[in-house]
């Protein structure tokens, strides 16, 4: 067994069982699975972020695998990726309670609690009406430049994130955006893989879902060089001839997950 408590957990479930206490928890439910809950908690006026996996079972974990996809299999996930971001200095959630029993992958029961980031936005939400009002362009090359430093810092740190989509980077709103003084942190992190170091298929999986999910916000060729110059630090000369291939490949697969969307919406 793992467990991890903080505060206010540490003294709220002082001398009870964590496993049993976090499913009492209540607020507003996010996602309600057999095998999933997500929901939003206040305890002495804060907010927190609960998540519990209750086991996916063997048929899930097969049904996955045999296509192609690395299945959930509880917080660890979550918990191992946000650690390492913190290691590396890249801005995302603070877990205060982390719990995971069983060494059944299938039937494993795992927890882990975040504090709430707020006030924030979304950048998907931020940037929605780009196009009809452009942003003041200095403050759009600075949140540019640093979604490019966060993405590469975590990628460098051996972690991608499975759904690194620009909803998922939260700008703080507890003071005033401008383009010197700004603040963004990296969510959802409960598909995420930690590694020694990141193979270049799934770093390039996670720049494809990165770039398609900006398709909408009116970016310029300049922008997504400047993109490129931070991800990589490197000359732009350097990054143009030696991934030229990654290059071609992220505008098709980024065009095509486009063209999905536009005719499925939001079934997909």
């Amino acid at each position: 067994m793992k467990l991890m408590l903080a505060e206010p957990f540490k003294s709220l479930w002082a001398g009870r069982d964590p496993f049993t206490e976090v499913e009492r928890l209540e607020g507003e439910v996010y996602r309600e699975l057999e095998a999933r809950r997500t929901l939003r908690t206040e305890v002495d006026g804060r907010g927190f972020f609960v998540k519990i996996h209750r086991g996916i079972g063997w048929g899930e974990i097969f049904k996955n695998l045999l296509t192609a996809k690395l299945p959930v299999l509880g917080a660890g996930q979550e918990w191992k990726a946000i650690q390492r971001l913190k290691e590396v200095g890249v801005p995302s959630m603070t877990a205060v309670a982390y719990g995971e029993k069983g060494s059944n992958p299938a039937d494993q029961h795992s927890f882990i609690i975040t504090e709430e980031l707020a006030p924030t936005v979304s950048l998907e939400d931020f940037s929605i009406d780009w196009v009809k009002n452009p942003p003041e362009p200095k403050l759009k090359r600075a949140l540019i430049a640093e979604v490019a430093r966060m993405t590469g810092m975590m990628h460098r740190a051996g972690v991608n994130h499975r759904d690194c989509y620009i909803c998922h980077f939260l700008l703080h709103t507890d003071k005033p955006v401008t383009a010197e003084d700004f603040k963004l942190s990296v969510i959802d992190l409960h598909r995420a893989q930690t590694r020694p170091a990141i193979t270049q298929r799934w770093r390039n999986k996670d720049l494809a879902a990165l770039y398609f999910s900006a398709l909408d916000i009116g970016l310029t060729r300049r922008d997504k060089l400047r993109f490129l110059k931070g991800y990589f630090q490197q000359p732009l000369r350097q990054i143009l001839g030696q991934e030229a291939g990654l290059l071609a490949w992220l505008e098709g697969k980024a065009n095509k997950l486009y063209d999905r969307k536009q005719r499925y919406g939001d079934a997909l």
